[in-house]
């Protein structure tokens, strides 16, 4: 098994402009603050990111918003960050709000090879608008497509140098499915132990989907 300890400047190098980039975590909690801030150090520009908020200014995902490096958010919410409406609606970034549920689902579709989910959630409001639908049993449900990215960018409580994961709390939201859904995955964690020193048991996103990891505060 390889050692897939790496710098957070080599992680980020590999994640070249206009990349579409996972990243997980909610409202800035479970979110790896440490390759979103080289991603903010390196200037990567023109950023399709794929998250369930942009978080705060000057927080987590909202440093990338500040720094006017994304160019298209595809998110459930954008509340907390005025900075982020405010682009919006001076045309300077592009948002596609997705229902909670229906942007985790459709994260996992791409991650297991499903071809479309499935919802009864929107039919009948706007994000039903340009959507297939289909009826069911006397009942109408859109039909949504898999969300897959290029880059996956997620963090972990705790991880060996082979990449096994385990998470703490919330943070299992939506970082494990994401890790399933990019064609590179970069986890971030707190604590990196050696190989044997995490319980099969509490692995949730095994060392096989993860390319890449970075430890909390360099390596």
């Amino acid at each position: 098994m390889t050692n897939k300890v790496i710098s957070y400047e080599g992680a980020v190098g590999l994640i070249p402009d206009g990349a579409v980039v996972m990243i997980g975590g909610f409202l800035g909690v479970g979110t790896p603050h440490g390759l979103v801030a080289e991603l903010v150090r390196q200037g990567k520009r023109d950023l399709t990111v794929i998250a369930n908020d942009t978080a705060f200014p000057d927080n987590g995902i909202g440093k990338l918003i500040d720094a006017k490096l994304v160019k298209k958010v595809i998110a459930s919410h954008i509340g907390t960050n005025p900075e982020t409406q405010r682009q919006m609606i001076a045309g300077e970034l592009e948002v596609d709000l997705v229902p909670q549920g229906t942007l985790a689902e459709r994260i996992r579709a791409a991650g297991f090879g499903l071809g479309a989910v499935i919802t009864p959630t929107g039919v009948g409001t706007i994000a039903a608008e340009g959507k297939r639908t289909i009826e069911i049993g006397g009942k109408t449900y859109l039909v949504e497509m898999p969300l897959a990215a290029d880059f996956a960018l997620i963090r972990a409580k705790r991880a060996d140098y082979t990449g096994n994961l385990e998470y703490a709390f919330t943070s299992r939201n939506f970082n494990p499915l994401m890790a399933y859904a990019a064609d590179v995955v970069i986890a971030e964690a707190e604590d990196v132990v050696p190989v044997g020193a995490i319980s099969p048991d509490t692995v949730i996103t095994p060392y096989v989907v993860v390319d890449h990891l970075v430890a909390k505060g360099g390596c």
